[in-house]
């Protein structure tokens, strides 16, 4: 290392180490703030924020105690720190709350922290917020499914009934603020080490961000609470989601392409890509999705990169969802474990632990596409099967498992739950939630699937009818299946270990040879 090198280093470094002492702290406690678990204490903690702001930045201080709150907004060059034992506490008066109006929806609130185009902001420590949901819900009471939405299922009207208590919930919603933390239009957002509990809606929410990082999080919103999201991540770029406990009701982290947020006032017209986004080293679960991306989406999502991630005690593991116009592309999952199971109650969901859907939600839109999305070295143990169902107005494209195995497992909930698929957000009742064989894997509409050394077991005492095939794959072009290790469902002598129908061009084992044209079909057993 040169001399003029070391000193340049040097200077970095004593800039860095002046800031940090010259950096001011505006303790709460020093605006009135008040830790008794009562006293409403947003007016105080705005003070401290608007304090830490006029002269230039800082740190506000959240020592220990709870400090009652409702809407406070943070602003450029803050950092709130919440020391151990510090918790932000929801208030339980909406009053509270700042609002906005969208027209179809009325008067809604924020949550806790919203903040609005600030740069260099960041919430750290090892304190908590607090969304005090118990306030917010009914949790004596579950919020079951209408006899219209689960008319098409196997079990009608009995589709996931309990005959006492609430089951696996969601227990019912009453009035409450929306999402609990909003960073809207903010570049270099951190949000480090605390804790984040009891949500009353989504918990964390990045729209039109750019620089994310979130980093060894503790975020339980509660496994019986609908809306109660983990990260939502809307029309975002450069984003990472590191080393996250996430234990959430709904979806733990979705990551979408919305044009509208009802966070800023209704619809705000974004027309950019969510992209560059990297989740890693995680620990997730969903009474919904584990993971999602995509849904009704005016914005293509592209470039995820999904690694090291353990999705457990799910509904459903993987979940990528085509409404819209906006495409889903460039998307990679790899060295996962994911466990999946059936619920009762109003869930999305019905135990695949890996979901891809492209069919229409909306209309008078051209529907975009699902496309290069791969699987690499998962491990899944699920209570459904696995699905790729594209439409013939938006065909799948190349889709790859690589080292991929499947143990698929029977279900004490398979009378009132199994053998449906569920595709809601489709436009049509008949693409919603549906009754249907259930094979191993099902592919349907979908060119260049790639299977390469793809395991799939079948619990031994699975013995309902409608599971059947090992593989099933229908309209497509161009499969290739390498080195599969499974059959078909064990009780079921009509089944396939391989089914295919209504296709063209297929390579099993690297052996070419095989076409399938018009409405033939191929069985091997």
């Amino acid at each position: 290392m040169n001399f003029l090198h070391s000193r340049y280093i040097l200077a970095v470094f004593m800039v860095i180490l002046l800031n940090t002492v010259h950096a001011q702290v505006y303790n709460i406690k020093d605006y009135g703030a008040v830790s008794d678990g009562k006293t409403n204490n947003t007016a105080a903690i705005q003070k401290a924020i608007n304090a830490c702001f006029s002269n230039g930045g800082g740190r506000v201080y959240i020592p220990a105690g709870i400090f009652v709150t409702g809407t406070v907004n943070l602003k450029s060059n803050i950092n709130l720190y919440l020391e151990n034992g510090a918790v932000l506490s929801a208030s339980t008066n909406l009053k509270d709350y700042q609002t906005y109006t969208v027209p179809e929806y009325g008067v809604n609130h924020y949550g806790i922290l919203y903040t609005a185009d600030a740069e260099n902001v960041s919430v750290t420590g090892q304190g908590t917020i607090d969304g005090n949901n118990k306030l917010f819900y009914d949790f004596n009471h579950a919020k079951t499914m209408d006899a219209n939405s689960t008319k098409l299922t196997r079990q009608k009207d009995n589709f996931r009934r309990v005959t006492s208590g609430i089951g696996d919930g969601p227990v019912v919603p009453l009035d409450r603020p929306r999402q609990m933390v909003i960073f809207a239009r903010c570049k270099n957002v951190q949000m480090r080490d605390i804790s984040l509990l009891n949500s009353f809606f989504w918990t964390l929410h990045f729209v039109d961000c750019d620089m994310v990082n979130v980093n060894g999080i503790r975020l339980w919103s509660g496994i019986l609470v609908p809306n109660a999201d983990g990260i939502d991540v809307n029309s975002c770029s450069n984003v990472v989601i590191a080393n996250c406990d996430i234990r959430t009701g709904d979806d733990a982290i979705a990551i979408t392409g919305f044009d509208h947020h009802f966070e800023m006032g209704g619809f705000s017209g974004l027309r950019h890509a969510s992209d560059n986004i990297i989740v890693s080293n995680c620990n997730l679960q969903s009474a919904s999705s584990g993971i999602r991306i995509g849904f009704l989406d005016q914005n293509t999502v592209r470039n995820i990169q999904v690694s090291h991630v353990n999705i457990t005690n799910s509904t459903r593991g993987i979940g990528i969802f085509l409404r819209d116009e906006g495409s889903l592309e460039n998307i990679s999952f790899s060295d996962m474990n994911i466990e999946t199971h059936l619920r009762t109650g109003d869930w999305w969901g019905n135990g695949e632990p890996i979901h891809i859907s492209a069919v229409r939600g909306k209309e008078n839109v051209k529907l975009g596409i699902i496309k290069n999305v791969s699987f690499n070295n998962i491990t899944c143990k699920g209570e459904n099967g696995m699905i790729i169902y594209g439409s013939d107005e938006s065909v799948i494209q190349d889709v790859r498992f690589n080292n991929v195995s499947f143990e698929l497992m029977n279900s004490k909930l398979n009378d009132i739950a199994g053998g449906n698929i569920d595709l809601r957000g489709a436009l049509y009742e008949k693409d919603q939630l549906f009754a249907s064989d259930i094979p191993g894997l099902l592919a349907h509409y979908v060119n260049g699937l790639t299977f390469s050394s793809f395991k799939l077991k079948w619990d031994d005492t699975i013995n309902q009818p409608y599971f059947t095939n090992g593989i099933e794959v229908n309209n497509f072009k161009g499969l290739q299946i390498n080195g599969f290790s499974g059959g078909a469902a064990p009780a079921n002598k009509n089944a396939s270990r391989i089914f295919l129908s209504k296709g063209d061009g297929v390579v099993l084992d690297n052996k070419e040879g095989l076409k399938t044209e018009g409405v033939s079909d191929i069985k091997l057993k």
